[in-house]
């Protein structure tokens, strides 16, 4: 049985302050949430306050992005030593908006998921396709493409230790979500892919979350279906109450 993982991705919202008083809220609301980890990614400033309002709690922090050298002249980025050194346990990669904005690429994807691994992170490695892609019956063709890049050349026990978040670009934000059945379609074709690159028994044993407008109305269905195994969820992750609603399913 797959452990459910809630996971909150903050993208650049909430202050120190205000990350001190969101685990303050959250932590009760939580505390005897026992069926699941919880994951909470909130900016690179707030980190060390956020593992320092979580200590005691169940609940664990993660990064938005790092780079995958442990050092050297990258203005404005962060390694996974430095994540680390916050206390943070696990770190989201080629999250979609990192892909459309930022120009994430598989290669440097799969950098960041070795690297994350090395340093004792556990990576969330995100893969979606966009509308056009759907439209043009593309879904499984860039799926699999994230998905093999993502994880090249990963030992049987890295792949393991990695969470994988499927989040269509098409529902990012934008109020649409993929249907439970839309959503388990793309989860049991990614399972089917680890099956192939790896092993049936590591597939079977890899949590894949839905990500893309995930709201307490909708994470019922969505949790219903055998294939999704929880969610990363972004703008309903900031208000505490929200977020504890959804995890509290």
């Amino acid at each position: 049985m797959r452990r459910p993982v809630f996971a909150g991705n903050w993208k650049m919202y909430k202050t120190q302050a205000e990350a001190r008083a969101y685990f303050s809220a959250l932590a009760p609301l939580v505390a005897g949430s026992t069926h699941a980890d919880i994951i909470v990614a909130p900016t690179f400033t707030a980190l060390a306050a956020s593992v320092d309002a979580t200590k005691n709690t169940a609940i664990s922090i993660a990064a938005q992005n790092m780079h995958w050298e442990a050092e050297g002249a990258f203005t404005g980025e962060i390694s996974a030593g430095m994540l680390v050194e916050t206390g943070c346990r696990a770190v989201i990669i080629a999250h979609c908006e990192r892909r459309q904005f930022f120009g994430e690429t598989d290669e440097r994807a799969n950098k960041k998921v070795k690297a994350a691994l090395a340093a004792g992170l556990t990576p969330i490695l995100c893969v979606g396709e966009t509308l056009a892609e759907r439209e043009g019956s593309k879904t499984e063709e860039v799926l699999g493409r994230q998905f093999v890049g993502g994880t090249a050349a990963l030992t049987g026990a890295e792949f393991s230790r990695i969470i994988l978040a499927y989040e269509p670009v098409w529902a990012i934000g934008t109020g649409r979500t993929a249907t439970p059945e839309l959503a388990t379609d793309a989860h049991r074709f990614l399972r089917q892919q680890a099956a192939a690159g790896f092993t049936p028994e590591r597939a079977a044993g890899l949590r894949i979350l839905y990500g893309g407008s995930v709201k307490p109305d909708n994470i019922k269905g969505l949790m219903a279906q055998v294939e999704i195994d929880g969610a990363l969820v972004g703008g309903a992750s900031l208000s505490p109450e929200v977020f504890a609603s959804i995890v509290n399913f």
